[in-house]
């Protein structure tokens, strides 16, 4: 049995929000800050990683 990998998303801002972008199905609305030092955060809930376009390419 594996388990699927987590969602990355490529985003342009430092502060993004998550809901889990099912609707209904998803979780409750938080905001993230990422670190500028390392470029990326993960979402609490669903495990989405966001990466800042900016370490991307990394």
């Amino acid at each position: 049995m594996t388990i699927e990998a987590p969602e990355t998303k490529i985003v342009d801002s430092y502060r993004i929000a998550c809901d889990g972008g099912e609707g209904a199905l998803g979780h409750p609305r938080v905001w993230l800050q990422i670190p500028q030092e390392h470029g990326w955060v993960e979402c609490p809930y669903c495990d989405c990683k966001y990466i800042h376009s900016d370490h991307a390419k990394a």
